[in-house]
């Protein structure tokens, strides 16, 4: 399959997804080739907790008390749909260049993880919810002071024929200007 079409046909697989455990082997397939996104100095800014699917109702159990009572039964459904997660956490450097250069390494760095998933069939949804930044969720996942959740990875295999259409998307011709 060409770049462009993985590009292309990648999609965000966001619920149907298939009770098939997600393997750590794969998981780490992709990761070992995902890491070779660019990234400044080599410094790697970024390490993983995966969530497979025979912890899941643990890490559910754990992070339920993030959320306010009346919320927690929406929760438990939400965490319940993926098979397994994998949780990008990002080292915050204090110096804002080398902060930047290492978020949109470790944004690419997911891209790459996105496409390569899709190429195995693995459905992929990069998340930002609101736990990302609660200090209690952070407690949870052993997220330390001086570290950022750069997403949460929902995973599943999924079927087909539940493949969302794509979304438009606006012409480079539209949004390209040249300098003169």
């Amino acid at each position: 399959m060409s770049i462009s079409k993985v590009i292309r046909e990648r999609r965000s697989i966001k619920k149907d997804y298939k009770p098939d455990a997600v393997p750590e082997s794969l998981v780490l397939e992709l990761l070992n080739d995902a890491v070779y996104a660019p990234n400044h100095g080599l410094r790697e800014p970024w390490r993983f907790l995966f969530i497979p699917t025979e912890n899941k109702e643990t890490f559910i159990e754990r992070m339920l008390p993030v959320y306010a009572i009346e919320q927690q039964q929406t929760r438990r459904e939400l965490f319940s749909a993926p098979a397994a997660y994998l949780i990008v956490i990002m080292k915050e450097d204090p110096r804002q260049k080398q902060w930047e250069e290492d978020f949109s390494a470790t944004c690419a760095m997911i891209q790459n993880f996105q496409l390569l998933a899709w190429e195995k069939g693995l459905g992929v949804v990069w998340k930002t919810n609101p736990h990302n930044w609660d200090p209690k969720a952070h407690q949870v996942l052993g997220v330390a002071p001086g570290e950022k959740i750069v997403g949460f990875l929902h995973l599943g295999f999924f079927e087909e024929d539940s493949v969302p259409k794509p979304g438009p998307r606006t012409p480079a011709e539209k949004k390209f200007t040249r300098f003169e």
